[in-house]
């Protein structure tokens, strides 16, 4: 229903602007409101209530929007666009005078449409401010887990409710009265116990304890079954309650209500959820929930009107979206077509005979469920202490570990505990523990495992050294903590089944712990390894974590990485490599383990030594006693193994951007990868706090400034966010000096150039710098199921994923068998629609879309080495001139698409 306290709110702001007793001051300040902006703007701002300052500077945001190319885009939705002005405005100021769902109604615009509207509008670096994208995609995130359980709410009610109950329900029960009473409870619960707004999986788990509680307050007449029997069950055990609409809730005790699990036992099998959890939720946070505001204590039902006022509050507060419109299935808060397309994706409960293999679409809440339900049933055979297999290689162990074992496992559960109450809401403590349970159960699991391939490759069963490894035990149970916050992590948005950046999103558990993002890093590979039930999701998701410490998070100032780098130059006398070019173009396989790892520097590979490298005979620095005093110490094999994971990270990053904005300089690539990998190695410190991204863009830039290709910031910018996994704060906020920042540009000229510019000129000479070999592309280490799924739809198709060429690629190539010829053709037209569609797409977007003005472009000038234009040259002309160029460029990729067409054709 329409929130009508912001209609009344929005009334009387008015009726105080016109009234006289409001003083003198508002008749004189409307003139020149006038003269910043046109009437509809200053009604519009009138009716959001905004401020002076945000008024003038929304409408200076406005005009420089309009002064960009494509203005006539803005000018057709001036509203839209004030709209979006006053937004970025007043949450970069903190002046946000009104709510988002008031903001949407007064522009009469989608929220969908609304965030679509605003990324056009960033056409510079400042117009949308990182603070404004931060709010943008928690409100995006809100809205995504509030659409998709409003759509499984409205299902669910459909299967437990009759659509005409009979006669003798009360009049007052009606099915909307039923939906408006359960959704705003709801609302209201999850707004007073839940502090993480996009966590899907406890949201619906607070909405099954809402449907728990409502169900069994409505009479069994009108309900289906098999809750009309579950409630009738639950009145039969319990003879001495009154009748459903009558009872006086107050009598009823805790022990009764914990008696009282027929129904929610019936939510929960039919929803996939695990009963436990949801039963914690229940007596955790519902109960407390309906306590604090008075439900319990009332009688019957509790009234709409009294729920609304209540959210009400709450929704004014938050300043965010009203969510009881869906209810009324307001236009503002309709999905687009894609999000409306995976919503109405529900599945059907599985025919018993068909194949279990079947592959079935799913609804984000759904996917959830089946994530959870998976790991809980591999988690199911694990134990939460040590298994027998463990304390026995703890007993082999020269100092046995399992007391310091045991004790961080528990002082560690005591901070995640505290920590995830506190993200969440301090009644989800208890849901807290139960996850780290599971991750404990992992923990042992995946250490078991690990310990048995040593020994398997070692031959031997005393790992004193590793056991005893505080870092190694750690990272190992972070790891596996983290493993399962991701599945329990789902955000509402994502169709692939991936985890999307959330509160507890990684890197949530190093802070937790306590733990560098290097060290977490050395057991990835061998966790994934060590755990052949992980599911495709966990693996990229684990993949994605490794890249995320490569490309950043190694690299923060009070990493172990430095140091390493450090004692790797001062080996043997600053000429040492942290790893050397010359092994770029080798195949990336190696044997090393986390032990090898977190106990590196380890004996040379063309040494033999007389004993194993994690026995208890060890070193501190892992290598054998019997090893000659004469070797020289060893290269660290974690710091080699990071370097070429980050060299192969940094091509293939490079290599990305590289095709779609320089194509037709093939030449280009190899200097600018040399001028990149140098920097990498030999000026690492640019990396300190930085983003390798950074380092990537500056580098392309650098290379085609000195070349004289006509390639712009702008153009690099504009490309670089359209690659996946990026973030718009990496070219807005470079660190420029310490606690100070800027944009790329200025990273640019106030920092690279300074420390490359000699390097950068050795390009235009004669005598370049000698090329570094491009790194070998290896196949992935991370293995996913081989085995035919079968498409749904009754199609006999089946799907047999490939091995991925690169673990750092996310392309996945499918071969598709048909098991009825008659079918094919139709498959192959379909195909071939596809690829003509493709083909099309991609000659529209061969080159990309420029950001239209930067804010680094001052003056027209774009050149970071401070060139401008010349002086005679009009701004007319220089825009001709840009225009132009990229015209050109998209030209010459069209041609050459043609080309390579034609070739394949006369093939």
């Amino acid at each position: 229903m329409p929130p009508k306290p912001p209609r009344r709110a929005g009334a009387a702001a008015r009726s105080q602007r016109a009234s006289p007793d409001s003083g003198s001051a508002p008749p004189p300040a409307a003139a020149p409101r006038l003269e910043i902006g046109e009437a509809d703007f200053v009604v519009l701002c009138d009716a959001l209530k905004v401020s002076e300052g945000v008024r003038e500077r929304a409408w200076k945001t406005y005009e420089t929007l309009s002064a960009v190319d494509g203005a006539i885009a803005y000018n057709k939705k001036k509203k839209e666009t004030w709209g979006v002005c006053i937004f970025i405005v007043a949450i970069d100021l903190d002046e946000m005078t009104f709510t988002f769902t008031e903001l949407l109604k007064s522009i009469s615009i989608s929220v969908c449409t609304f965030f679509q509207f605003l990324k056009e509008v960033d056409v510079n670096m400042d117009t949308v401010s990182t603070k404004v994208d931060s709010t943008v995609s928690r409100l995006k995130k809100k809205y995504d887990v509030l659409l998709a359980l409003y759509h499984k709410f409205e299902r669910t009610c459909g299967l437990i409710y009759l659509e005409q109950p009979s006669s003798e329900i009360s009049a007052e029960l009606s099915s909307l009265l039923v939906l408006k009473n359960y959704w705003i409870t709801f609302l209201l619960a999850k707004g007073k116990v839940l502090q993480v707004e996009d966590d899907l999986v406890i949201s619906f788990q607070l909405l099954l304890c809402v449907l728990d509680y409502f169900i069994k307050l409505s009479p069994p007449a009108m309900l289906k079954e098999p809750y009309k029997s579950a409630v009738t069950a639950v009145t039969v055990n319990a003879p001495a309650r009154t009748p459903r609409r009558g009872q006086n809730r107050s009598t009823r005790t805790s022990k009764q209500i914990d008696t009282d699990t027929k129904v929610i036992e019936v939510l929960c099998k039919e929803h996939d959820c695990n009963l436990d959890e949801v039963k914690n939720v229940y007596f955790t946070s519902f109960i407390p929930f309906l306590n604090s505001i008075g439900i319990v204590a009332s009688n019957g039902l509790p009234e709409v009107e009294v729920l609304s006022k209540q959210y009400d509050e709450l929704y004014l507060n938050n300043k965010d979206i009203d969510a009881r419109l869906f209810l009324d299935h307001d236009e503002t808060l309709q999905p687009d077509v894609i999000a409306r397309s995976q919503l109405e994706r529900t599945p059907l409960k599985n025919n018993p005979d068909e194949e279990l293999n079947l592959i079935l679409p799913q609804t984000p809440v759904r996917a959830a469920m089946n994530n959870i339900q998976q790991l809980i049933m591999i988690l199911n055979s694990a134990t939460d202490k040590p298994s027998d297999t463990l304390i026995m290689y703890f007993n082999n162990c020269t100092v046995n570990p399992k007391d310091s074992i045991l004790k961080r496992v528990e002082s560690l559960g005591h901070i995640f505990k505290n920590k995830f109450a506190e993200a969440v809401g301090q009644g989800c403590a208890e849901i807290g523990s139960q996850r780290y349970k599971l991750g404990v159960r992992l923990y042992y699991r995946v250490m078991e495992s690990m310990l048995k391939s040593e020994e398997e490759r070692l031959s031997v069963q005393n790992f004193s050294k590793l056991l005893n490894d505080n870092i190694f035990h750690t990272s190992l149970l972070a790891c596996a903590v983290e493993v399962v916050m991701a599945t329990y992590g789902r955000n509402a948005s994502q169709s692939d089944g991936t985890s999307a950046e959330t509160d507890l999103s990684f890197p949530w558990i190093l802070n937790v712990f306590d733990l560098k993002a290097f060290d977490f890093y050395k057991v990835i590979e061998s966790f994934i390894k060590a755990e052949p039930s992980l599911t495709r999701e966990m693996i990229k998701h684990l993949e994605r974590c490794e890249h995320r410490i490569m490309e950043s998070l190694a690299w923060q100032s009070g990493s172990p990485l430095f140091d390493l780098i450090k004692q790797s130059k001062e080996r043997e006398g600053q000429t040492d490599q942290p790893e050397p070019t010359s092994t770029l173009n080798l195949p990336l396989q190696h044997n090393h383990t986390a032990a090898d790892l977190y106990l590196s520097p380890v004996r040379s590979p063309k040494k033999k030594a007389s004993g194993p490298p994690l026995s208890g005979t060890s070193t501190p620095d892992g290598q054998p006693t019997a090893t000659p005093q004469t070797q020289k110490p060893q290269k660290s094999t974690s710091l080699s193994l990071f370097y070429k994971k980050v060299y192969l990270l940094a091509y293939l990053r490079l290599h990305t951007l590289f095709f779609r904005l320089l194509s037709e300089h093939p030449d280009l690539e190899p200097l600018i990868w040399t001028l990149f990998q140098h920097t990498l190695q030999n000026e690492y410190e640019l990396m300190r706090d930085r983003h390798l991204d950074q380092i990537m863009m500056c580098s392309m830039y650098g290379i085609c400034k000195v070349k004289n290709v006509d390639l712009r910031f702008k153009i690099i910018v504009s490309a670089y966010k359209e690659l996946p996994n990026t973030n718009q704060e990496t070219f807005k906020r470079v660190l420029i000096r310490e606690e100070q920042y800027d944009s790329i540009i200025v990273f640019y000229n106030l920092v690279f150039m300074q420390k490359l510019k000699t390097n950068i000129l050795q390009y235009a000479s004669n005598r370049p710098p000698t090329l570094s070999p491009i790194p070998h592309i290896p196949r992935s280490p991370y293995q996913f199921s081989n085995s035919p799924r079968r498409v749904p739809a009754g199609n006999n198709i089946y799907i047999s994923p490939l091995k991925i060429s690169g673990f750092i690629g996310n392309s996945f190539p499918i071969v598709l068998s048909f098991q009825t010829s008659e079918k094919f053709q139709k498959i192959n037209q379909m195909v071939c629609n596809s690829d003509c569609q493709l083909k099309r797409s991609a000659e529209v977007s061969a080159a990309p879309k420029p950001l239209k003005r930067l804010r680094f472009d001052i003056e027209g000038q774009d050149e970071a080495d401070g060139s401008k234009h010349l002086p005679q040259e009009s701004k007319f002309q220089q825009k001709l001139a840009e225009m132009t160029s990229t015209r050109t460029r998209m030209q010459k990729q069209k041609l050459n698409d043609g080309n390579d067409t034609s070739a394949s054709e006369e093939k």
